[in-house]
């Protein structure tokens, strides 16, 4: 959620917080607006909208130039989207200027107490409350601004990303983070300052994450200096190289990142396995697993905890280690798992789930487990984010930069791991058979081939998307492994296209979800040959006799279902453990072809962020 970029150097600030700001739109946000200095006084351009609608207002409002500039894409949290509200925030004296990412929980009463010292208010957000905060601290102790954000944080109860500029310092930027990500670029007499480091990769490959808790202070022509909130203590600065390309998060020729990352799945998948999975040796060999071994094999129990997409592949891995390895899993939205005081035993495995690394709720629940003293492995996509270092072990996705809110690619290399976990368990706990293992291996290693297959059905469901696209309400149905991509499915739809549709097991149909089928009702089951077929096609002619619409997610060849369905879509055949990373192929082009064909913003829907870094 909100996008920061800043610059301090020798180079003109304002196209490089622009770009950086479009580079960030993925986040997903309602504003957006840019400061400058320029030499001699602070130079503010915000509107509600788009940064497209900053780029014009700003070609009005503001002389383009200064070395030094702070940007942000607000997601509105207190205060409702408008100019007003938008950041950047002045203080008072308009010395001080402030973006922020995140929620201050008790600024009401900081608020209070800055008005009865003659502050007031513009905005209704809590961070102009924080700017004039640090101003009143600089104001009472008569300190320097990076003192003042020390004093002012360590009043502050919540969660934040900011950055902060003081016009009479114009060598001089302050960052800080508590629970929502910052990264910081190392260029030759130049910094970057974003949320991510998609806004600065063209310009250097050095980067520091700051951790919870550290604020940074960035000297044009001294370096940087990283302090502890909390006690002050130094830091020593951790500079990584970054492995990300300029090209990797720019569309390629396609309409939509979405539409992009979906075809890129294949070479996601592969380089998911790449190193992991060696065939030809009958090997797995992952070394967040292989160093914990007998964690794994002692554990009591496996806890899942994840959000959304992630959540849905946990719950893919719920069927895969219980069936393969024989581990009993539980799995849980991370955000009712970290209040409902759950029980957490030292011989549990937690394995957190997170695209970005950055989730919030499973960020706390990752704290939470540990506190218990429960051993924990993260799977996510970004090297170096949150849940990476916080976790005790873990295994990376190598999905490449996902800019789509709607994850797609996130989905199926997750599994990927996930299934990889589960079959190295299971080889060590000797619960699968040599022959099986081996045959899940080939199975695993054709797959990416395998969705090259299923992609080249696009047409044909670009076909099915404009006979449905006008549907209200859509039912989505699978049984075993594939419910949780039923599930998936009818959330990519809501996701993107704003139609109404519920993912349930297939057999729950007749518990409730039969009463709303009817000539207008699409339903689409998921009914591949393996596993529970036939109940699935005794289903299906409970569907078709209540008159409604049946897309049938087939195996290639299917004969029985393509009698009775309105339209089928083939997928490869495969084991029914690796069935989910073909069946979900169908879905996401489903949902995309219809979403685009409703002319909706397919890589920004509306409401939505790509990580969700507050509660």
């Amino acid at each position: 959620m909100c996008g920061i970029v800043g610059y301090l150097g020798h180079r003109e600030a304002y196209p490089i917080i622009v770009e950086g700001l479009k580079r960030l739109e993925y986040r997903g946000y309602d504003s957006a607006g840019i400061a400058l200095f320029d030499g001699t006084d602070l130079k503010v351009s915000k509107t509600k909208g788009k940064v497209v609608d900053l780029e014009n207002l700003s070609e009005k409002e503001i002389t383009k130039h200064g070395n030094v500039g702070i940007g942000h894409t607000r997601w509105a949290t207190h205060g409702v989207p408008n100019n007003i509200n938008s950041h950047p925030h002045l203080s008072n004296s308009g010395n001080l200027v402030i973006i922020h990412n995140g929620i201050i929980e008790n600024y009401d009463s900081l608020k209070q107490e800055l008005i009865s010292r003659g502050y007031t208010f513009k905005s209704d957000t809590d961070t102009e409350v924080l700017v004039n905060l640090i101003e009143d601290v600089q104001n009472q102790e008569d300190v320097k601004l990076g003192k003042a954000v020390q004093v002012a944080l360590n009043q502050v109860i919540g969660a934040y990303a900011i950055t902060v500029f003081d016009k009479n310092k114009p060598e001089e930027i302050v960052v800080a983070r508590l629970g929502s990500p910052l990264a910081i670029g190392i260029g030759v007499d130049e910094f970057f300052i974003a949320s991510d480091a998609s806004p600065f990769i063209e310009y250097t490959k050095d980067a520091i994450y700051l951790e919870d808790e550290e604020m940074a202070i960035i000297r044009k022509n001294k370096g940087i200096k990283i302090r502890k909130i909390k006690d002050d203590s130094l830091v020593a600065p951790y500079i990584q190289k970054l492995q990300l390309n300029l090209e990797e998060i720019e569309k390629a020729g396609y309409d939509h990142f979405m539409l992009k990352e979906i075809y890129e799945q294949p070479k996601a998948i592969t380089d998911t396995y790449r190193g992991r999975l060696l065939r030809d040796q009958a090997i797995i060999k992952m070394s967040g697993v292989e160093d914990n071994i007998k964690k794994f094999l002692n554990a009591n129990r496996v806890i899942i905890v994840a959000c959304g997409t992630s959540w849905h592949a946990g719950l893919v891995a719920e069927y895969i280690f219980e069936d393969l390895a024989r581990i009993p899993v539980e799995v849980e939205y991370a955000s009712e798992f970290r209040y409902r005081n759950p029980v957490i035993n030292e011989d549990d495995i937690l394995i957190a789930i997170s695209q970005s690394g950055e989730t919030a709720d499973t960020l706390a629940a990752i704290k939470l487990a540990k506190s218990k003293g429960a051993f924990v492995f993260g799977i996510c996509n970004v090297v170096g984010s949150s849940i990476a270092r916080e976790t005790h072990a873990g295994a990376y996705t190598h999905a490449g930069p996902e800019i789509g809110v709607a994850s797609t690619k996130a989905f199926t290399t997750q599994i990927t791991v996930l299934t990889l976990m589960a079959l190295r368990l299971a080889r060590a706990k000797g619960t699968i058979t040599s022959s099986d293992y081996h045959h899940h291996l080939l199975e695993l290693e054709m797959i990416p081939n395998k969705v090259k297959k299923a992609l080249e059905y696009d047409n044909h469901i670009k076909t099915i998307a404009d006979i449905y696209k006008d549907a209200t309400n859509c039912l989505y149905l699978g049984r075993g492994y594939n419910f949780p991509v039923a599930l998936e499915g009818a959330l990519k739809l809501k996701e993107i296209s704003y139609i109404h549709a519920e993912g349930y097991p297939a057999a729950e149909m007749k518990h409730g979800p039969i009463a709303l089928i009817d000539e207008n009702m699409p339903v689409i089951v998921i009914a591949t040959k393996k596993g529970h077929y036939e109940k699935v096609v005794s289903n299906i002619q409970e569907i078709k006799s209540r008159k409604g619409k049946i897309i049938g997610i087939v195996t290639q060849g299917d004969e029985q279902v393509r009698e009775l369905a309105d339209h089928v879509i083939e997928v490869p055949e495969t084991l029914e453990s690796l069935s989910p990373l073909l069946t979900t192929i169908p879905l996401q082009l489903l949902s995309y072809h219809i979403a685009v064909m409703l002319g909706k913003n397919v890589d920004q829907p509306r409401n939505l962020a790509k990580s969700v870094t507050v509660e």
